[in-house]
């Protein structure tokens, strides 16, 4: 059986016991994950504070951007491996995978490598009594060491988009994967040792949260800085852990977006950007669309096709053919995902589609798969409306006008992103920059430039990533003011 170890000053270490992997496919256990103790997320945290101290950084910055480049370089290198574990631990399609996750996951050193080597500083001439003068500038140094507390549903993707930043500004980090999603991460290490980056610098501990890795990690008094992507009551944990000790926290966490489509929209592509927007990845992205919401002249057209579509979309193991939804996470998440399509039927939605589990044959029983489903009818005071299902669902609702759609789409705790589809130029500045989020497409959905600040308001988050924007975080930014 596969054994994966925790990744602790540059060497794979056994934890205090084991845990079992499943495949989201079948059920069955396809490796044994080593879970830290105290004990080992002492060590990470130690050898990450050693590291800190010691050359990395204090490394010219053009030295870490080779080194981080040679991440990168070491991801693509093996690409077929880190393919292979994303799939075997998410189940989703390596047509996704193999074009997001695993390209995404090693640009993003490169990325953030670039960011830092061109990040601009600030310069001020300060007049003085004596007439000499006086001159400041501000310098950039490293928050610390950083707790990285990963999502399953990106792994590698979401796990570099902070590791990336982090090693460039300086720091180091101690990573803790989801218990879901563990063998990417810890691939992860062997790459960093072939690229020269010190040891400790990058350290990765599996476990669980209470009681385990994730409690450890954010409680931990060597720990300065804590960055975190998931569900918003975990976040709520994170943050007042971080409280004692005032450390900074990034959360990125839920979301219950709502997609706007407009009469005048181009009505292929918004079916196109709702149909990856509310199933893409089984519907498992925070950035998803669960609120589908159009103008009543087209509902019932728009409903019809979205539906016709999505009842098009095989479901199947990542290397079928033309494969484009696999199973979800785990069975845990399957029961409550099917909890709420129970509950949506019992608080009155017609489902235009989906439901229920589909009929994969003998080999798949064990595995955690769901039908995508759309539903119409539910009030706005629904739970199915209100609440963040994280699977491949969506409920479309009509609407009249653009208040009346503007004051649903914003009446929700989430506020992370939204999907605004029209023609009209006008209209499209209006509702965006009304919408209460943190991004706002228009005519499109997922399209990131990865310069760009991302994050949520309301309960989706706090802080936001992406280009100079996460070196707020990573950075602490100082002043140097010199008499002349």
């Amino acid at each position: 059986m596969k054994q994966i170890h925790n990744f602790i000053d540059g060497k794979y270490v056994a934890g205090t016991r084991r845990f079992d992997k499943h495949s989201p496919l079948t059920g069955e256990v396809i490796a044994h994950v080593h879970e830290a103790g105290r004990e080992q997320v002492d060590a990470a945290v130690a050898a990450a504070r050693a590291a800190l101290s010691g050359p990395w950084s204090r490394m010219p910055v053009a030295e870490r951007v080779e080194r981080l480049y040679a991440v990168a370089d070491g991801i693509n290198r093996r690409f077929d491996e880190f393919l292979a574990a994303e799939c075997a631990d998410t189940g989703k399609p390596r047509s996704i995978a193999s074009h997001i996750d695993i390209p995404r996951g090693a640009a993003n050193f490169k990325i953030f490598a670039d960011v830092v080597k061109n990040v601009p500083s600030e310069f001020f001439e300060l007049a003085t009594p004596d007439g000499l003068g006086a001159i400041n500038y501000g310098y950039r140094t490293p928050v610390g060491v950083v707790g990285v507390i990963c999502p399953w549903n990106l792994p590698l993707l979401l796990m570099t988009w902070k590791v990336g930043p982090a090693l460039a500004c300086g720091n180091t980090v101690v990573v803790k994967p989801s218990e879901e999603t563990p063998q990417t991460a810890a691939l992860l290490g062997e790459v960093m040792n072939e690229a020269g980056i010190p040891a400790g610098v990058y350290n990765v501990v599996h476990g669980f949260g209470p009681d385990s890795a994730g409690e450890f990690v954010t409680t931990h008094p060597g720990v300065d800085a804590i960055t975190f992507t998931g569900e918003t009551r975990t976040g709520e944990v994170i943050m007042k852990a971080a409280a004692k000790g005032a450390r900074p926290v990034s959360l990125e966490m839920g979301g219950k977006n709502a997609a706007i489509v407009f009469a005048d929209c181009d009505f292929d592509a918004a079916i196109e950007g709702t149909l990856r927007s509310a199933f893409v990845n089984s519907g498992q992205v925070c950035l998803g669309t669960e609120r589908v919401y159009v103008e009543r002249p087209i509902f019932d057209r728009f409903v019809s096709e979205l539906a016709r579509q999505i009842e098009g979309w095989k479901i199947g193991a990542p290397d079928e053919p033309d494969v484009k939804l696999g199973p979800l996470i785990s069975r845990e998440h399957q029961e409550k995902v099917l909890g709420y399509y129970k509950l949506a039927e019992a608080e009155g939605a017609t489902v235009v589609t989906g439901g229920g589990v589909p009929d994969l044959g003998p080999r798949y029983t064990g595995g955690a798969w769901v039908r995508p489903t759309i539903w119409t009818g539910l009030p706005e005071t629904a739970r199915v409306i209100k609440e963040e299902i994280f699977g491949p669902c969506c409920h479309i609702a009509p609407f009249d006008d653009e208040d009346e759609v503007l004051a649903k789409a914003n009446d929700n705790a989430y506020g992370l992103a939204c999907a605004i589809w029209t023609r009209d130029l006008s209209r499209a500045h209006r509702v965006a920059q009304r919408m209460q989020v943190g991004i706002s497409w228009v005519n499109s959905w997922f399209l990131r430039d990865l310069r760009t600040p991302f994050g949520g308001a309301k309960q989706s988050g706090i802080g936001r990533e992406g280009g100079v924007h996460s070196l707020e975080f990573y950075t602490e930014l100082k002043n140097v003011c010199i008499k002349l």
